[in-house]
């Protein structure tokens, strides 16, 4: 398939959807309630362009700096969650004793969700960034651990028999043999994580700090900005995505050898 031909499909689903809403905010039922595609643009462009000082909307030109406030929590509490949940799901998912002493208490605390934490979040840290960091680590943190465990419990056991009987040690086991099968598991679980990562700083943002596009969202909702609600929206779609491909650019680059299997 071309790449005119992808782009084309890539875009017929939205361009549809950006239609229906036109015609859906510009009903008389809607009016007033739902603003429309156009609406949304424009107080988008202010809240990235415009010139901070004009006025007394308190949006003006202030997109960037909520974008980069919300990014660099995502990325400290994300980061967190990978320097400990790798290493973690490895652990789990190769060796029996840390599976029976540590997988009961991480299968019983991940069911629990991420507005469940607020309150102690909020105890321990106060209106800190620490809190919106260690929430976001919390929402990356168990998808990482889980597709590790299983991406390091699928390993081929033939491929273990062979590395033990050419003399491999353990270290080299795991380092060797182990990570490397476990990768495509363990990429789908940074994937994963990323995605709970931007959606547990919209929810951290709108109680435990005062600034990013979580804080915005609520602000905008409370005072009745609706057009801003929708667009920092869209901008947290956006952020998601990017961040999301730049996890798969990453694991093309890493897993090269799973692309030349597939052709």
């Amino acid at each position: 398939m071309n790449a005119r031909r992808r782009l084309a499909l890539g875009v017929v689903v939205p361009i549809a959807l950006l239609a229906l809403w036109q015609l859906l905010g510009q009903s008389a039922g809607m009016a007033g309630v739902v603003p429309t595609p156009v609406n949304v643009a424009y107080a988008w462009w202010d809240w990235i362009f415009a010139d901070p000082g004009m006025g007394l909307n308190p949006y003006l030109g202030t997109w960037a700096s909520n974008v980069q406030y919300s990014a660099m929590r995502v990325g400290q509490g994300f980061l967190l969650a990978v320097l400990l949940g790798v290493p973690l799901g490895l652990a789990i998912g190769w060796n029996r004793t840390a599976a029976l002493m540590l997988d009961p208490m991480v299968q019983g605390m991940r069911p629990i969700p991420i507005t469940a934490w607020l309150p102690f979040s909020i105890a321990l840290f106060g209106i800190h960034d620490f809190g919106s960091v260690f929430l976001i680590f919390l929402g990356g943190f168990y998808p990482i651990v889980v597709n590790t465990t299983q991406g390091a419990r699928d390993v081929e056991r033939n491929l273990v028999r062979a590395a033990a009987m050419m003399g491999a040690s353990p270290t080299q086991l795991l380092r060797r043999v182990v990570l490397p099968s476990a990768m495509p598991s363990l990429f789908t679980g940074l994937r994963l994580g990323l995605g709970v990562s931007w959606t547990a700083v919209i929810v951290s943002e709108m109680v435990a700090v005062k600034s990013g596009l979580g804080y915005v969202l609520w602000d905008a909702y409370y005072v009745g900005r609706m057009d801003i609600v929708l667009a920092d929206m869209v901008s947290i779609g956006i952020m998601g995505y990017i961040s999301d491909r730049l996890i798969v650019l990453i694991e093309r680059r890493v897993l090269v050898w799973r692309m030349l299997q597939s052709h």
